[in-house]
């Protein structure tokens, strides 16, 4: 193009100078794609998309929040053992104590202490495990109850430690609570300021109906029993049945029932009510019963939805699943086609 050429070293001006800037313009205009065959700008996402996305991402926090929580309370159990199991030992501890006491006195009024007994009966534990060498030069004439007590001072000491150890796990996991609950909090915080920038309509195509509306969309009661039949198992009948009388019940991060649920904590609670215990979490969920291809499906299958595994629902047949979605919308049926499918597993 002209405009790209070396210029003569000349003074411009005039026509000729308005000339070149028109082709410097026009060139430019060109590269931007100002131009008729250029490529149009692209178009902004759809304000529904960002709020799927907030939505989504605020479920992946919600799954690994339930996640440190489980760990934080099997922590917290463990250490509330340990602890309950350390005052047995210390209860034991005394016992035997008081009745190496009772030996002591009487050795005293014969006119001396065994220097073993001494040493035990000591109010440093520490010190009497530094010398426990020392009692058995002593030749004491009760090995067998030095020896119980010194087996329990050191079952203590050790119990003492892994509850130390435990304490330690539960304020990571606290702290870890912590900053899933912040992302989770901040995610939903976005999605509903989004919600509140776009027109009932659009508002609708992503809350969908509540209540009773929610429940009509779970078909008639025929529907339920065909789905219920085709069951295969009576434990899967019973899952369905229970999300079936679930639909319309609003959606809570980290709820597992019985009046709100997340998603993860809606099969959890249906298979809770037939008797069998699932994980919490969808990434552990989908290891917790034998893997079915999506052309197996029968109703009562957990299916899973993105690449990180962190949707679930329960499958009631005919392509359609009842999940809880999100925060703007109810345990509801949907289609199974609705969301990326990542597997589904068949509860055993």
């Amino acid at each position: 193009m002209a405009a790209h050429r070396r210029s003569r070293q000349r003074p411009v001006g005039g026509t000729t100078a308005r000339a070149a800037v028109t082709v410097v313009l026009a060139g430019t205009a060109t590269a931007a794609g100002f131009d008729g065959a250029a490529h149009a700008a692209p178009r902004p996402a759809p304000a529904g998309a960002d709020v799927d996305r907030l939505y989504r991402e605020a479920e992946v926090a919600t799954e690994k929040y339930n996640g440190a929580k489980e760990r934080a309370d099997s922590a917290r159990e463990r250490l509330r053992d340990l602890q309950d199991e350390t005052a047995r030992a210390q209860a034991r501890l005394n016992k035997a104590r008081e009745a190496l006491g009772a030996v002591a006195a009487a050795q005293y009024r014969a006119g001396g202490l065994d220097p073993a007994l001494r040493l035990m009966l000591s109010d440093d534990p520490d010190a009497y495990l530094d010398g426990a060498a020392l009692a058995e030069r002593a030749g004491s004439r009760h090995h067998a109850e030095l020896g119980r007590v010194r087996a329990q001072l050191r079952e203590i000491e050790k119990l003492r430690g892994a509850a130390r150890v435990e304490v330690k796990t539960l304020t990571t996991r606290r702290a870890e609570l912590g900053r899933h609950r912040r992302t989770i909090t901040e995610k939903l915080s976005a999605a509903r300021q989004a919600l509140s920038r776009m027109s009932p309509e659009e508002r609708a195509g992503i809350t969908g109906g509540t209540g009773r509306a929610a429940r009509s969309a779970g078909g008639t009661a025929r529907d339920t029993a065909l789905s219920l039949s085709q069951a295969p198992n009576a434990r899967a009948a019973q899952a369905v049945a229970y999300a079936h009388q679930k639909l319309g019940s609003p959606y809570v991060w980290g709820a597992t029932g019985p009046d709100a649920f997340d998603c993860s904590g809606l099969v959890l609670a249906a298979y809770r009510s037939a008797g069998v215990s699932l994980p919490r979490t969808t990434y552990a969920q989908i290891d917790a019963g034998r893997r079915v291809s999506r052309s197996e499906l029968l109703p009562g299958d957990l299916v899973f939805f993105y690449s990180g595994i962190s949707h679930v629902g329960l499958y009631i047949g005919n392509g359609q699943m009842i999940h809880a979605p999100n925060p703007s919308a109810p345990v509801r049926v949907a289609p199974v086609d609705q969301m990326p499918f990542a597997g589904a597993t068949r509860v055993v």
